[in-house]
């Protein structure tokens, strides 16, 4: 098994998943972590910018970890086969051992157009990373 995590920076759980280029790939055996290698992705391979039906990097992960993700990403995954979760949990390896234990905190679905008292943003140039 293959999980993803999203980390912008490397170190911790990026936010936005489709804007993303800087991927951990933990690979899972027996529910236990044998290694993770990073993938580092073209601005072009970013979910954002590829097209949804084209092959992906990430095409061959079953998992994909990330601190929120729109709708659109969220669909595009599982036509993949692969399970997008949101976690508020930061740390890359927490968040794996987490979710191999069935402890990994699981944010609500949020639908990309966001309203209410949650935060406002556009998508041309918006500064999360």
């Amino acid at each position: 098994m293959k999980i993803a995590v999203a980390s912008q920076n490397r170190h911790t759980i990026t936010e936005h998943a489709g804007r993303c280029r800087k991927f951990w790939i933990y690979q899972i055996a027996q529910n236990k972590i044998l290694h993770k290698d990073l993938l580092e992705l073209p601005k072009d391979q970013s979910f954002h910018e590829s097209p949804p039906h084209a092959p992906h990097p990430l095409d061959d992960a079953q998992i994909l970890i990330a601190g929120s993700m729109g709708q659109g990403l969220r669909q595009r995954l599982a036509m993949k086969g692969i399970i997008g979760l949101v976690t508020p949990e930061t740390d890359p390896d927490q968040a794996v051992s987490a979710y191999l234990a069935g402890t990994l905190p699981i944010g609500i679905p949020e639908p990309h157009a966001h309203g209410g008292r949650e935060h406002h943003h556009r998508h041309e140039g918006h500064g999360h990373h």
